[in-house]
């Protein structure tokens, strides 16, 4: 279970009761489902009569391992009335896909099967993520619809555009799962200890040309950063993500800047950072460049060598540790490969961080591209190792180191 869902539900798994409508996109809540499952979650399915068209429910019975809600008036395994019993244990409500009928229903206050029924009773937060024809979604009937319900507080995961089911082109496909799931996390995580706080995350590699074809990078794929950003925001934080060119979807919610070089990464930083509480910079920029980056593409010569020279790029995190104020906190990396300690604490001290994160990259599990790290916590108070986990639950102990010295700061000041 994600390490900050662990913190609030200390007695019991947070819980999902997921809605699936009548849409091709049906088959796609299944690994929405397994998605949830593995943030250590307990998913519950309602169906409406016309879902079950396009999917068994012994699917979702046998991925979630709970009997799946479909008629009002079945007679009851147990002695709850179901659909009220559904709508009080959920955590979060979701409705993946929902259609334009439900859509109608839900803004029409119509409970008239077990989904519209149990959705209406709930108290719990609501997410939809509408999937349907284009001339469907766009219709002023539907969008009338969608007003009313996010008046009311519903949360909406916007379609997004391409080519649908039905062959036509437009806006109405389901919302990409990561998407979905994202936002149903920062909905879970009730905690928002980092509520109103300004965050800048750094993330990825940055390339510098050394032809029109060819360019020098570090070994990044952004994971690390991604995940803190991700994190940030569903403990309510006001997250600015500065993302190298990588292989990633940028963040539910979250403002991305894209920059390519390391020189456009400083500029950057240097304009967001007088604006931000914390700075976090998992970022790997190069730390040299070109001296002079050729216009051309090189070609062979022959003589079998070819020799580069390079300049150093400027230290970002030494440069915004200069301007950095009292009450800004600013946590730097360390990936080494050797005397990764001694390194890291000469790295916090001469970049001016308040905690660095180091880790051995010649370590199984803790090296570039993986899910997983290793890493130990230095400060000028302290060190503290964690062993193997996720980059997601590195990031929610960064973050927990955060909120205890925003804490602390708090209370000196007042």
């Amino acid at each position: 279970m994600n390490v900050h869902l662990k913190a609030i539900y200390t007695d019991r798994k947070p819980c999902v009761v997921l809605g699936v409508t009548g849409g091709i996109a049906a088959y796609k809540s299944c690994e929405l489902l397994r998605q949830l499952q593995k943030e250590g979650i307990d998913v519950f399915v309602v169906m409406t009569e016309n879902a079950t068209k396009f999917i068994a429910p012994l699917t979702f019975e046998t991925l979630s391992g709970h009997p799946v809600a479909v008629d009002t008036f079945i007679r009851p395994v147990t002695w709850e009335v179901e659909h009220i019993a559904l709508a009080k244990r959920a955590d979060l409500f979701l409705i993946v896909p929902a259609t334009a009928n439900m859509l109608a229903k839900m803004a029409y206050g119509i409970a008239d099967d077990m989904l519209s029924t149990t959705v209406l009773a709930t108290k719990a937060p609501v997410l939809v993520a509408p999937a349907m024809n284009a001339g469907m979604y766009t219709n002023a009937a539907t969008q009338d619809n969608l007003n009313t319900l996010r008046k009311r507080g519903i949360h909406i995961v916007e379609p997004e555009s391409g080519t649908l089911a039905c062959g036509d082109a437009g806006i109405g496909r389901l919302a990409d799962i990561s998407v979905i799931k994202e936002l149903a996390m920062a909905l879970l995580t009730s905690d928002k200890d980092l509520d109103g706080i300004r965050i800048a995350v750094t993330a990825g590699p940055t390339q510098e040309a050394i032809d029109p074809v060819r360019y020098i990078t570090n070994r990044s794929s952004g994971k690390m950063g991604y995940a803190i950003a991700r994190a940030a925001y569903q403990r309510g934080a006001q997250v600015t993500l500065l993302s190298g060119p990588v292989a990633l979807r940028a963040p539910y919610g979250i403002d991305c800047i894209r920059i390519n070089t390391t020189e456009d990464l400083c500029k950057a930083m240097l304009d967001v950072s007088a604006s931000q509480d914390v700075i976090i910079q998992a970022a790997a920029p190069a730390d040299f460049k070109m001296k002079n980056p050729e216009k051309q593409k090189i070609k062979k010569d022959g003589s079998g060598q070819l020799k580069l020279e390079l300049t150093e790029n400027t230290d970002i995190a030494a440069t915004i540790g200069k301007i950095k104020t009292s009450k800004q906190i600013l946590i730097g990396f360390a990936a080494e490969t050797n005397k990764v300690t001694e390194n890291a604490a000469q790295k916090l001290r001469s970049k001016n961080l308040d905690l660095i994160v180091a880790n051995d990259v010649t370590q199984e599990g803790a090296g570039f591209d993986g899910d997983t790290n290793i890493v130990t916590f230095i400060s000028e108070s302290e060190s503290t190792s964690y062993p193997l986990q996720s980059k997601e639950d590195v990031a929610n102990h960064i973050l927990d180191w955060v909120a205890k010295q925003l804490r602390a700061k708090i209370n000196t000041n007042s």
